[in-house]
């Protein structure tokens, strides 16, 4: 299926690995002209090298702390003198600190607000004004199943991304008219290393392995495998295409169906 997105510029959030690599991927194999961000030099080269081989002379990758607001505005000007207007923002971050309501301190709440909400702000704020004026636009924001099923240990991560669901569904009603799609995906268990991290923290507090606990975590969701990250690579790249032109407002559940809500 031709999505339609072909030299589309696209600016993907956090891609040097895990989901935001699996997008930026997506996008790159489907024609889009892709900048990504990362902190980790090292792991942000070689997501460059994997997307020039897809895209020889139309990848973009640039240092960049998405908690900084002077970071994001160094990106998006980059990525605009590179390769022109933004069409496509995928905003995306690693998850705040895993721990209980008490266990939790304001300067943790403090970081997980700019890590994981404002940079979805802020780069919200820089791409379309463009996106307007060229009445074309696709935002992604990358959440999680917790905006939907709240889970203890992820606090500040279930509080925030139930927002950025608020906040997606009031995006896509105020530039619906500009022909800007705003959607949201919210992964499950996604065997990436965030995934990993939470669960050596989840079987430390129960005492078990690992191992054991990845077993329990797998026969718990109804699909009985964890996911992978380019199943939600693929749902963004549809999400940002042509295809969807009729899609805008949705937080999209890519769980296995190990979400019960259902709203």
């Amino acid at each position: 299926m031709d999505l339609g997105i072909g030299q589309r510029v696209a600016m993907v959030a956090a891609a040097s690995k895990g989901l935001g690599r699996a997008a930026a991927r997506a996008l790159a194999m489907e024609g889009c002209r892709v900048s990504i961000c990362g902190r980790d030099p090292e792991a942000l080269e070689a997501a460059r090298a994997e997307l020039a081989a897809l895209a020889p002379d139309a990848v973009l990758a640039c240092p960049c702390d998405v908690s900084r607001e002077e970071d994001l505005a160094a990106w998006f000007q980059a990525t605009t003198t590179a390769f022109g207007g933004v069409d496509i923002l995928v905003t995306n971050t690693g998850g705040p600190p895993a721990a209980t309501f008490l266990e939790l301190t304001e300067e943790q709440w403090a970081a997980g607000i700019q890590s994981t909400l404002m940079n979805a702000v802020r780069l919200s704020r820089l791409a379309l004004p463009g996106m307007r004026a060229r009445r074309w636009g696709r935002i992604v924001h990358i959440t999680s199943l917790v905006a939907k099923q709240p889970q203890p240990l992820l606090t500040i991560s279930s509080a925030l991304r139930a927002g950025l669901s608020a906040m997606t569904r009031n995006m896509a009603t105020e530039f619906g008219p500009d022909n800007v799609l705003v959607n949201a995906v919210l992964p499950g268990h996604i065997l990436t290393d965030r995934q990993l991290h939470l669960g050596e923290v989840r079987s430390r507090k129960s005492g078990i392995s690992l191992e054991q606990y990845l077993e329990q975590t797998q026969a718990g969701i109804p699909a009985r495998r964890y996911g992978r990250p380019e199943e939600i690579g693929d749902v963004i790249a549809f999400l940002c295409s042509e295809r969807a032109s009729y899609v805008t407002g949705a937080s999209l559940q890519v769980d296995g169906g190990v979400i019960s809500s259902t709203f």
